[in-house]
């Protein structure tokens, strides 16, 4: 994947990225309510894994984010020109392990679902939680089917940990029949604000929508 180094000695950012860089938990997470009932219906239809398919529209949506695409390297900021994705899978012994997913947007949803899931099918056969060695370029992905839950809480390796983390919960109806499913988005505050967060959430929606 690619990657450039990014200036911020000229940012309007630049106080900012060194007030949040260096404090003990310089991580800030948003929990939204999201419309699922279109992919929801058409995964049912296409016969598709909605995570699988989940998957693919979250990356999109944060790829289109310019600051979601950037890490902290050491001294330095990098941007890449897209991620890829780490999700985790659910073992039969009730364990999970780590399963990496190359994200090409050029790709048809019939070709990316046949890819994921034979990647399924490997992460699942290796059952490792060790990540690949492109770790940096990834966001991290979670689920947690079981629950329409209100908030969630994400482990890091800490302060320096800048990888995005995105996880969602059970989708369930609403008073007018949609299946709203609760997306929390976790992000380093030195790279990203508010205004990033509200816009991976508004591309979000747009995709679900059928609209990006």
């Amino acid at each position: 994947m690619f990657c450039r180094e990014i200036d911020l000695s000229n940012s309007p950012r630049k106080a900012h990225f060194d007030h949040f860089r260096h404090m003990p938990d310089p991580h800030v997470g948003l929990t939204v309510d999201v419309d699922v009932t279109d992919l929801a219906t058409r995964c049912r239809q296409e016969g598709w894994s909605f995570y699988l398919a989940m998957i693919r529209v979250a990356v999109e949506a944060a790829n289109a984010v310019p600051e979601l695409r950037r890490r902290i390297r050491g001294e330095k900021v990098v941007e890449y020109e897209a991620c890829d994705s780490s999700h985790i899978e659910l073992l039969d012994n009730g364990s999970y392990c780590y399963c990496t997913l190359r994200h090409n947007p050029a790709q048809s949803w019939a070709e990316y679902m046949a890819y994921a899931r034979a990647q399924r099918e490997r992460a699942k056969a290796g059952a490792s939680i060790a990540e690949e060695n492109d770790v940096e370029g990834l966001y991290f992905i979670t689920s947690v089917p079981w629950l329409h839950y209100r908030d969630f809480a994400q482990p890091n390796p800490g302060p320096e940990a800048s990888n995005p983390s995105i996880a969602w919960g059970k989708y369930q109806p609403d008073c007018q029949g949609r299946l709203m499913m609760p997306v929390t988005l976790l992000a380093h505050h030195s790279l990203v604000d508010g205004l990033q967060i509200a816009g991976f959430y508004q591309n979000l929606d747009k995709l679900l929508q059928g609209k990006m």
